[in-house]
């Protein structure tokens, strides 16, 4: 019997209000798995800006995709991090498109190297701008209804 390779997904993060943002990036870090992406590993990161890191191997090394919910995914060669601190890339593009961007579009946008100028698409701070349905629409109890 063939084993299937598990895909390292997040842990919950402590703070509730960073752990908003766990079954958004869950999906993603699914949806490159089950495309063969190689991940290695995951975290939320500190708030304020609220943002996750995504491990990647590549032939080229450590990559990682990180994202924030002011401007969203931008990808580079991993020079450090850690759940609790903030990560590093050396060579980071953005990725573009939308702030949440489903786990398809990400993939699609990492793979076909589209890449487009950074910029702010919400203020983390701004409470009242329906992101946070967005989100929710990404919890496991979104998908039961």
């Amino acid at each position: 019997m063939m084993s299937e390779r598990r895909i390292p997904v997040p842990e919950h993060h402590p703070d509730p209000w960073v752990d908003q943002i766990h079954g958004y990036v869950t999906h993603v870090v699914e949806t490159l798995g089950r495309a063969g992406v190689p991940v290695e590993g995951c975290w939320l990161d500190p708030s304020g800006p609220r943002d996750a890191t995504i491990l990647i191997r590549s032939a080229s090394g450590r990559r990682a995709l990180v994202w924030d919910e002011e401007t969203g995914w931008r990808e580079g060669r991993f020079v450090r991090g850690r759940q609790g601190e903030r990560t590093v890339l050396d060579g980071e593009s953005h990725l573009g498109g939308d702030v949440l961007p489903d786990g398809d579009a990400v993939l699609d946008r990492l793979l076909s190297g589209v890449r487009e100028e950074r910029r702010a698409f919400r203020v983390h701070s701004d409470r009242s701008d329906g992101f946070a349905a967005r989100l929710a629409a990404h919890s496991p109890a979104a998908a039961l209804v």
